[in-house]
């Protein structure tokens, strides 16, 4: 193998292992946040624009139901947000809740769009790699000793 592909295979190899890793983390986090989920056996409620009435399992039925909650927080309270209402106004307590419950939401969503984020350059990082060792490729050695450029 000549001097000069030795570090560019290398770089390459490591490119691929971390490409490896974060395919691997991206669908391992992206499967334990859905399983978290479908733990919780949140139903999407009949008045949702779609999906209703199915298990909240993913990005979109997440974003979905957290909609849904903040249209029946802004009902019944008549349009006024959390800080909107009056600190003793007996509604604050479930537009605080039904907020907590969005936050809840709205973070599985970022969390699926971060695994996906990571399992895509897990991918990216793949493809570099493998396009570097094929740039440098090994060279083969002859039974003489000498070197020879190898087919890539």
């Amino acid at each position: 193998m000549s001097s000069t592909a030795k570090p560019v295979r290398l770089v390459g190899l490591l490119v691929m292992i971390a490409g490896i890793v974060l395919v691997v983390a991206g669908a391992t986090t992206w499967f334990v946040v859905r399983d978290q989920l479908v733990a919780e056996n949140i139903t999407i409620s009949e008045d949702a624009a779609m999906f209703a009435g199915q298990t909240v399992d993913g990005p979109v039925d997440a974003y979905v139901q957290a909609d849904v909650i903040n249209k029946h927080a802004l009902e019944a309270s008549g349009g006024l947000t959390y800080a909107e209402l009056d600190q003793d106004d007996p509604v604050r307590a479930t537009v605080m809740n039904a907020s907590f419950l969005r936050s809840s939401l709205f973070t599985s969503v970022i969390a699926f769009g971060v695994a996906a984020l990571a399992a895509g350059l897990g991918l990216l990082f793949l493809l570099l790699g493998w396009a570097l060792r094929a740039l440098a490729p090994a060279d083969a050695v002859t039974t003489t000793g000498r070197e020879v450029a190898a087919d890539a």
